[in-house]
């Protein structure tokens, strides 16, 4: 009888229990079935379907989920550090040129991350060519060289290690953002651009008109809170040629890190989270339109460093010209074919990169 009464009571308790914690046993059941299916997308070839490479891959990524800490991804500096790199989609001229470069700081203890902008147009002397062209160059002299010397090239400007890199299609940020339904971004003041080019229009004569009128689409946002579709944000971060100051590359380097951001509340919001077939979507897209140097080792990691980013403070910055009273760290020099290859390029005031390394590290240390 005394069995049966401790039993009762015991039941009574987990009851309790399981009602109290249910909803986080179901987010973390519902993230593991996730993380699980990401393995099994990524690992799921034909060759691979058909042997034991299934089965190894997905052992190793599920030791890697369970075993590996954001620690273990650190580098040199204490912290992980990512490069990412947006191009245009293939079909478009200068596909492999970087429009968005973009420096990531995490601390894996905290999560506190630095993002960091840096203008395409900065020249780098080591390679006689703009920033912007790493990728290219890169990828001319072996296959995967490019997120190389891209990463290459920033660790030589920042004097900071750069651990990976992910190289993002623009057409594959569009359908992510149209997956997670849009985007809420508020756009801080009203523009227009009469310039934006439309895809597949560059070569137009538009019937003798010498404007060229036809291969340019007119823009036009409002100042406010908005929710944007895939097309509509891609256009809003990539507008170059709008009048006043969000017509600068500046301003456009900080539309670009509104939107990451933006994107990152929305894949971290429960809503995505406790859908796995969502998810699933999200990844079949991610593994046609981006590149990384990311290994399977460490997927288990870079999840749960990604994860640990929810609760960590963002710190967005902007390798800049002078704006917002800023000093400026970089200047357009007067033109010298000999020296520039008469480009427009912007190079460090002193002359080398030390004043920039020096403001980033303090960054650093108060991230």
């Amino acid at each position: 009888m005394l069995m049966k009464k401790e039993l009762k009571t015991n039941l009574s308790k987990i009851r309790r229990l399981a009602a109290r914690y249910f909803p986080q046993i179901r987010l973390g059941l519902i993230v593991i079935t996730t993380i699980l299916a990401i393995l099994i997308i990524r690992a799921a070839t034909p060759s691979i379907i058909m042997g034991a490479r299934l089965t190894g891959n997905l052992i190793s990524g599920g030791i890697s989920l369970i075993s590996q800490s954001p620690e273990d991804l650190k580098g040199g500096n204490g912290r992980v550090n990512l490069l990412l790199l947006g191009v245009s989609d293939e079909e478009k001229a200068g596909a492999d040129l970087t429009d968005t470069i973009i420096f990531v700081s995490i601390n894996p203890q905290t999560g506190n991350t630095l993002m960091l902008s840096l203008p395409r147009d900065i020249w780098l002397a080591s390679m006689r060519a703009k920033l912007n062209t790493a990728y290219h160059y890169g990828n001319e002299k072996k296959p995967g060289g490019g997120l190389l010397l891209a990463k290459a090239s920033v660790a030589e400007i920042l004097n900071q290690p750069v651990d990976y890199g992910i190289v993002i299609d623009f057409s594959g940020f569009e359908q992510i953002i149209d997956l997670l339904g849009g985007v809420t971004l508020k756009v801080e003041n009203n523009f227009d651009d009469f310039y934006y080019p439309i895809p597949g229009k560059e070569n137009d004569e538009c019937g003798g008109d010498p404007e060229y009128g036809c291969r340019y689409e007119h823009l036009h946002f409002d100042a406010g809170e908005q929710v944007m579709d895939g097309e509509t944000a891609l256009k809003y971060v990539r507008s170059r040629y709008a009048e006043g100051e969000e017509g600068t590359d500046y301003a456009r380097s900080r539309r670009q890190q509104q939107l990451l951001a933006a994107i990152k509340n929305k894949l971290f919001s429960f809503k995505v989270l406790r859908n796995p077939f969502e998810i699933i979507r999200l990844i079949k897209v991610a593994q046609q339109n981006f590149e990384t140097d990311i290994s399977q080792k460490n997927w288990g990691g870079m999840v749960k460093l990604l994860l640990k980013m929810r609760s960590g403070d963002l710190n967005s910055e902007i390798l800049d010209g002078g704006v917002e009273g800023k000093e400026s760290y970089l200047i357009n020099p007067p033109p010298n074919p000999q020296k520039y290859d008469n480009h427009w390029v912007l190079i460090p005031r002193t002359g080398d990169w030390q004043e920039i390394q020096a403001y980033v590290q303090n960054l650093l240390e108060n991230n």
